[in-house]
């Protein structure tokens, strides 16, 4: 009777996934992990294939800075109507639309162009797209929370995830494997129309129900647009970051999130074009950093998850911080090995464990950081410096691969991590975790 009744609770827990909104998820978790990589990765091989310098590969990074700023607009998406859409699909469901059309546009935009020739123009076009993208991720995660009851919140985020990483697979692999056999237009086109997978569920699925809001109430009795507009802004944008400067130790913390990442992030600019200069096919690409990566990246999340468990937040960012660090120095073997196969599967397998160990510790910390009352707004603004230094601090190291050969680059990059683990190992000693803030 007890095993019967264990096995009726999973039927019954494993019974919300089949749930319409918890599939809606889902779908929209692939459409916001489409985009992301077509302005990274993807593209960076594209540019390597085109004779552009890894230098200005490497600056290209700076092209998905609206992953890192998406903050500053996301109080505009929550609260501003958009003629004609917001009357007729609602609030949420009107931003989701006109997000995806732009997508569609800026990749099929972005597919069009020729790096070779005008390179300003492709520039432009992923910027474009990074804006559409990062617009979008604002919305579906207001989406996710509103349009579930707290029941189904478990489900619906590791729907979310699993979307979000078959998407990556798809635009990382999938491109590279299509622009092997029919060229990059054909590749950037097959993701563009990838995106109407997102727009589907945004048209059948339901608004959210939004409660009556206070401020606007207010604002039509007693205050003019302008004074109700500088309120909001005080309240959404400006209050987050007053309560985050009133911890201990607060700018020590932002400089650790900061470099916490910074020998992965040097890494990862340069990571397909080192790949193709050192003699690899696109294919084979795809399909061993995209395929078995991200089967390595999801066994290192579920390790990052134990570690966090059993050593706590700040003891699982130091393994993950060491081992990161370390998964450089493997691409440096690689580098002096050359193409050899084999070899690519064990430097992909130990980068991608590695990262996905350091990336659940570190998102563990991050949101033990946020305040309940400002979760949403401040973890925005956490993960935007964690993105800061994917674009923009780690933009330099095309220039410096530029300079010096393979090996020397990844051996160098890796001590790139020591910053960061300096200022973990500063916060150890003072006791300075989480929930001490």
């Amino acid at each position: 009777m007890v095993m019967r009744d264990r096995i009726d609770g999973w039927a019954k827990a494993g019974q919300v996934y089949l749930e319409f909104r918890v599939i809606l998820i889902l779908l929209l978790g692939f459409s916001s992990g489409l985009p992301l990589l077509l302005v990274y990765g993807t593209l960076s091989a594209w540019l390597h294939d085109e004779g552009v310098s890894l230098t200005v590969i490497g600056w290209f990074s700076v092209a998905s800075s609206a992953y890192a700023l998406k903050f500053m607009w996301a109080p505009l998406v929550d609260r501003c109507p958009l003629p004609f859409l917001t009357p007729l699909m609602g609030q949420r469901r009107s931003w989701l639309l006109l997000s995806q059309l732009c997508i569609v546009g800026a990749i099929l935009m972005l597919g069009g162009s020729n790096p070779g020739d005008d390179l300003t123009m492709t520039a432009m076009c992923a910027v474009i797209l990074a804006f559409a993208s990062a617009t979008q991720d604002i919305v579906v995660d207001a989406y996710r929370i509103e349009v579930l009851d707290e029941t189904r919140m478990g489900a619906g985020a590791s729907n979310y995830v699993v979307g979000y990483r078959i998407a990556t697979f798809v635009s990382g692999a999938g491109a590279l494997i299509i622009a092997d056999q029919a060229g990059w237009f054909a590749a950037y086109a097959v993701m563009a129309a990838l995106v109407l997978v997102g727009i589907l569920a945004t048209i059948i699925g339901p608004e959210p129900d939004r409660p009556a809001d206070v401020d606007d109430v207010t604002r039509s009795a007693h205050q003019s647009k302008l004074s109700h507009t500088i309120d909001v802004l005080k309240r959404y944008v400006w209050m987050p970051f007053v309560d985050f400067m009133t911890r201990r130790n607060w700018i020590a913390v932002l400089l650790f999130i900061a470099l916490y990442k910074y020998g992965d992030a040097l890494l990862g600019v340069m990571a397909n074009p080192f790949y193709l200069d050192i003699g690899f096919l696109k294919t084979e690409i795809g399909l061993v950093t995209k395929g078995f990566g991200l089967a390595m990246t999801l066994l290192g999340g579920v390790l990052g998850g134990a570690f966090v468990v059993r050593f706590g937040t700040l003891n699982a960012l130091m393994i993950g911080g060491i081992l990161q660090a370390a998964s450089n120095g493997v691409f440096a073997l690689q580098a002096w090995i050359g193409p050899e196969l084999l070899m690519l599967f064990v430097t992909i397998g130990i980068e991608n464990l590695t990262g996905g160990i350091g990336t659940i510790a570190f998102v563990a910390y991050l949101s033990g950081l946020c305040n309940v009352a400002y979760t949403a707004t401040q973890f925005a603004l956490l993960s935007s410096l964690m993105a800061f230094t994917r674009t923009v601090l780690a933009s330099g190291g095309g220039w410096l691969a530029d300079q010096i050969d393979w090996v020397s680059y990844f051996l160098l990059t890796g001590f790139a991590a020591i910053p960061g683990l300096m200022m973990l190992v500063w916060l150890m000693r003072r006791q300075i975790s989480p929930k001490d803030l």
